[in-house]
């Protein structure tokens, strides 16, 4: 059987293929294109200048389906929503929308969206993206609509950027605002809520020290190990700790790992290629210590001006890495010389505290290594499928950007001069 299963993870011309047992035990054969693009993606409303918002919104995260290869579950975050008139004020286009994972199936070369999973809380009422309240996870952010109405903060607001599918089905979430990591049914009704706060459902928590991450910079990446004990989640970016000024052109983040059986908790560094990136948009595990990870800049792959030019795939390896954990658990976490990690910022003064950050070698770059031009801005999903094919879905931003005084214009990928839909890319690679 493992020989088989080999030979049918081929490359096939502009291709790639995986195995599945047919009604009568044989092995056929998935052949997988080089991209797959969502199919006709729904209107959800159309602004009053004439801007469509798509549902679209998918590709945050994607998971692959165990049982079915054709099946992969992308993941929407808390919906389309643009800058206001200052920093700290956030247009929500759409108030009550429910982040949700869509069910897609790959057919004829086409991601076909065939059921919505909208996320509920363990009452069964429907979750939403507003920003949390103050000491439950808010990023000091105030939203309003588009009217200009102030909307209130939400304790069952999330915005969702990691997934997770448990092997009974069930689905495992991270987020930006708390960060929180959510446990939701088949149906997407929360099992479990947990947090650096302590009031999540089942009462369980993650260590203080993450409640310090920077607004909209949370735990973006969310992968659990194969035999499904141990939850692997990492931040986007260094977090504020102490503050934002401190661990300035720092480029320290922190992994988490999370037992899902006994809530215990460890942490390692993962140090970011430079300080002007976005950072790590998502974790996807190979073994038990070996992981990839998604880094990136904020460019469009080809564009004209401000274009791409970091986007890229890294192998990690925790087997060797300092556990970086504060027995006291402390809102700063542990402390080196009266130091926070990130305020270390480099190498040089990891090195000389001890530290060893987890290893870290290129694996692929989507602007040189992909057939033809990688066109978005936001790459921000992997599953890794037959052992050796990635799969990496995009964030459209449900086609919009922000646009003048606080509305949306539509946002239309320099390349194709057309608007950002979520997408695929199937990419063998060598680990």
């Amino acid at each position: 059987m493992k020989k088989i299963v080999l030979l049918c993870s081929v490359a096939l011309a502009a291709s790639f293929s995986s195995c599945k047992k047919d009604r009568n035990g044989a092995m056929a054969q998935t052949s997988y294109p080089d991209m797959a693009e969502a199919f006709d993606p729904a209107l959800l409303f159309q602004a009053s200048n004439g801007v469509k918002v798509y549902n679209g919104g998918f590709g945050s995260a994607v998971a692959a389906d165990p049982n079915d290869p054709n099946v992969f579950y992308l993941l929407t975050d808390r919906g389309p929503n643009a800058e206001g008139p200052a920093s700290d004020i956030k247009i929500f286009g759409k108030a009550d929308f429910v982040p949700q994972i869509g069910k897609f199936r790959l057919k004829e070369g086409k991601l076909v969206l065939e059921q919505i999973i909208e996320f509920k809380n363990a009452a069964g009422q429907k979750l939403n993206g507003l920003p949390n309240p103050t000491g439950q996870g808010s990023t000091g952010e105030t939203a309003i609509d588009l009217n200009g109405k102030t909307l209130n903060p939400s304790i069952d607001g999330i915005d969702s950027e990691g997934l997770v599918r448990a092997s009974d089905g069930s689905f495992w979430i991270s987020d930006e605002y708390g960060p929180h990591l959510l446990h939701v049914d088949a149906s997407g009704r929360t099992i479990e809520r947990i947090n650096p706060f302590g009031n999540g459902t089942g009462g369980r928590s993650i260590p203080a020290v993450f409640a310090k991450r920077k607004a909209n910079r949370g735990m973006e990446g969310l992968t659990i190990t194969p035999d499904g004990k141990t939850l692997v989640g990492i931040m986007q970016s260094p977090m504020s700790n102490p503050s934002g000024a401190a661990v300035s052109s720092s480029v320290v983040l922190r992994i988490l790992t999370f037992d899902i059986a006994t809530a215990a908790t460890k942490q390692y560094v993962y140090m970011m290629d430079n300080p002007s990136l976005t950072g790590v948009s998502e974790i996807v595990a190979v073994n038990a210590t070996t992981f990839l990870t998604l880094e990136r800049d904020g460019g469009y792959g080809g564009a004209a001006t401000s274009a791409a030019t970091f986007k890229k795939v890294f192998k990690i390896d925790l087997s060797m890495a300092t556990d970086i954990s504060d027995p006291a658990n402390g809102v700063k976490g542990k402390l080196f010389g009266g130091k926070t990690v990130e305020e270390l910022k480099d190498q040089a003064n990891l090195s000389a505290a001890g530290i060893v950050p987890v290893s870290k070698s290129l694996v692929l770059d989507l602007l040189k290594d992909l057939p033809g031009i990688y066109p978005h801005d936001k790459a921000e999903g992997l599953a890794l499928i037959n052992g050796n094919t990635l799969v990496i879905s995009n964030d459209d931003d449900f086609g919009v950007i922000p646009g003048p005084n606080g509305t949306f214009a539509q946002k239309i990928l320099p390349v194709t001069k057309s608007v950002d839909r979520n997408r695929l890319y199937f990419v063998k690679v060598r680990l």
